[in-house]
């Protein structure tokens, strides 16, 4: 989907001199804040900005942006693993 949108130019120039370096990190802006939300997965922000897992976990280490991982998660993998890894 292609969405257009309109800003004032000293808003704008905030992200970029360009169409597209503004459109881009606007993207990468959307992105962020709706992965800190838990609105997206860290797998949909690759998808949005186009990276792969380590690009995108590169992109959001160096923006501060903490993972959307909690205890839940691990003990969930944990468990996983165990199964995984049992002597059959």
């Amino acid at each position: 989907m292609q969405v257009t949108m309109k800003l004032p130019d000293s808003i704008a120039r905030q992200w970029g001199n360009t169409a597209d370096e503004v459109g881009h990190h606007v993207m990468e802006d959307a992105a962020i804040e709706r992965y800190r939300a838990g609105r997206i997965s860290q797998r949909q922000v690759g998808e949005m900005l186009g990276l792969d897992y380590w690009q995108t976990e590169a992109f959001l280490k160096e923006r501060g942006v903490a993972l959307n991982y909690s205890a839940a998660d691990l003990e969930a993998d944990s468990t996983t693993l165990e199964t995984i890894l049992a002597p059959q």
